[in-house]
């Protein structure tokens, strides 16, 4: 498989002689030689991760560079799709961008080779600069709680995200809080911007597994447990997520949010060696 991607605004200068994708492979492995110690996010697996400076700009670049056939084998033995390069990512962005999701902005992609032991690709992709992720946002929410429009709109932007990516075919596969990037300055407008990012180990088809809906649903919540969730924003969730909203969540489908439940459950004890935080019971969810 041969692909190749390259955004007007990021061509030019240096690689404006890049043809195909074997002379962007070849830039961004002369980038990542290039890059020192402080700006490499990771470096293992066949996949390094790190941040650069091009036009006044910064960026960040995964280059993989083949996983070989002992990882292959390994993930399929386990019953895991093995992550063999950034093609996933890549189309899993497009992908989101086109139903109106938050999230990342792709510079260049490259990816060559029909081998997936050892396929090299790349994606570049833009810096998320003055965003902060939701992890850390939320951390001291259980000790002292935001404004309660603050709460709101993000359960509902989180919602609608999910709701969204389902409805597509998507699934996450680390659907977690600390994979979400808040734009503190879009809080004060009318559209609030969150982006969702990490999607290499993203699964698209034409819909999406029961199975995967409850694991990516239960990381959200499982992620979102120690920030002093309450029932009221549960529900609100529920409500935004399912396209009929609350009775179709408590009605139809109350299966689905039981082992969402569950599962998050699990995630936290194994996580954590203690019981999840009780979730406060406040009533019904407000109208918001």
């Amino acid at each position: 498989m041969t692909e190749f991607y390259l955004r007007e605004d990021f061509a030019g200068g240096e690689l404006a002689q890049v043809k195909c994708a074997a002379d962007l492979l070849n830039w961004a492995q002369e980038v990542a030689r290039a890059a020192s110690a402080q700006e490499v996010y990771r470096h293992k697996e066949g996949r390094k991760t790190l941040r650069f400076r091009r036009h006044d700009r910064t960026f960040f670049l995964k280059l993989h560079s083949g996983v070989g056939w002992a990882e292959v084998v390994k993930n399929l033995l386990q019953g895991r799709l093995p992550v063999i390069g950034a093609a996933n990512e890549f189309h899993a962005v497009q992908a989101l961008a086109r139903i109106g999701v938050d999230t990342l902005s792709v510079a260049a992609y490259a990816c060559a080779g029909r081998n997936p032991a050892s396929q090299q690709s790349l994606l570049v992709t833009d810096d998320l600069v003055g965003t902060v992720s939701l992890e850390d946002y939320c951390a001291d929410w259980a000790v002292t709680p935001p404004a309660p429009g603050t709460r709101m709109r993000l359960i509902r932007k989180l919602a609608d995200s999910a709701r969204r990516m389902h409805e597509a075919g998507i699934n996450h596969r680390d659907f977690y809080i600390c994979h979400f990037h808040l734009d503190e300055s879009s809080l004060s407008g009318h559209a609030l911007r969150c982006y969702l990012i990490d999607l290499h180990r993203a699964q698209l088809r034409r819909r999406t597994p029961r199975r995967w809906r409850v694991k990516d649903l239960a990381g959200l919540y499982f992620s979102a447990m120690d920030c002093g969730l309450t029932r009221r924003d549960v529900m609100r969730f529920m409500r935004h997520y399912c396209a009929g909203g609350l009775r179709q969540a408590l009605v139809d489908d109350p299966g689905l949010w039981r082992h969402v439940n569950r599962r998050a459950a699990q995630l936290y004890r194994k996580g954590h060696g203690t019981e999840p935080p009780q979730i406060a019971t406040t009533g019904c969810p407000a109208s918001g």
